[in-house]
């Protein structure tokens, strides 16, 4: 018997993407309920301000003491920097302010046409393939998501006011995707987070204090738990696995798991908030599943 044969057979690793797939779906869609509770508590860019500064504090405070060198260079932290403006003060700076007067499950549902826009770009700025699979599904998740907004809007319970920022939040996310796979910034990525929360921290801190009433913050139990999940799992967790995703799937397969999250919010939205749903909205769901699949499933060899 040859060496080769006796010896066993290697193991296979643990393929870790789908858990952490999962995980940031599940994190990313209730951060929209959680917020929502945050903003009846507490206006909303001060609730932010907060969130980022201290979310900066504990990631860079934890890699301090656990004696981790500085990776990145003074490039890739200016880059940080940016999208920490692009990818936290602005998006969700926009989007909370949106959550005063919309639904958490319309915010989530806004939001998730980011892979329709990212694609795009991606395909443009990027050269990421746009295949005529890719195009199917992007359309079909922009029929189920498309299908849940156009009956959440019947109802008539969200203002026009709210939807243009959270629109607006949508386009900041999708420059922030296309920015972070445009520049390509080395190094850490939990120190990156730390750049970034604190970089979104120092910008919205002096604009919170100005246009916001720190009055108006109601000490409550479910402002602090909301406030505690924004931080470590949206701040810290979430967005660490978002570019994680991001270096891993490339811009398009990862945004396309934005579909994912209509469903997911109005779960969420309607076990904690008591927000109605219906069964057409689930009706989305899909198109929507069948969308991600067609986008995030890898093409076949020679094709």
């Amino acid at each position: 018997m040859s060496l080769a044969t006796s010896l066993p057979a290697p193991r296979s690793r643990f393929n870790t993407l789908p858990l952490a797939i999962g995980l940031f779906c599940l994190l990313w869609s209730y951060a929209f309920v959680a917020g929502k509770i945050g903003v009846t508590h507490c206006p909303p860019l001060i609730l932010l301000a907060a969130r980022f500064s201290l979310a900066g504090i504990l990631i860079l405070g934890a890699t301090l003491l656990r004696g981790e060198g500085w990776s990145l260079s003074w490039r890739d932290a200016a880059i940080f920097a940016v999208l920490g403006i692009a990818n936290n003060a602005l998006y969700l700076g926009l989007g909370y302010t949106g959550l005063q007067s919309v639904s958490a499950s319309l915010g989530g549902l806004i939001v998730s046409a980011n892979p329709v826009f990212t694609a795009a770009l991606a395909a443009l700025l990027l050269g990421e393939g746009m295949t005529w699979r890719k195009a199917s599904g992007l359309l079909l998740g922009v029929i189920g998501v498309t299908a849940i907004v156009w009956h959440r809007l019947s109802v008539g319970t969200d203002s026009l006011h709210g939807i243009v920022f959270t629109l607006a939040s949508l386009a900041s996310i999708v420059a922030g995707t296309i920015l972070f796979k445009l520049l390509a910034p080395k190094g850490s990525l939990w120190i990156g987070n730390g750049v970034q929360n604190l970089a979104a921290g120092i910008v919205l801190t002096p604009i919170a204090l100005t246009f916001a009433d720190v009055h108006a913050i109601d000490y409550t139990p479910s402002l602090i738990g909301a406030f505690a999940f924004l931080v470590l799992g949206g701040s810290i967790l979430a967005y660490w696995l978002w570019f994680h995703l991001l270096k891993v799937c490339g811009a398009t397969a990862a945004s396309a798991y934005h579909f994912l999250m209509p469903p997911l919010g109005m779960l969420f939205a309607f076990l904690v908030l008591g927000e109605h749903v219906e069964a057409r909205d689930l009706l989305g769901i899909i198109p929507v599943a069948l969308g991600i699949y067609l986008v995030t499933r890898p093409a076949k060899a020679g094709s």
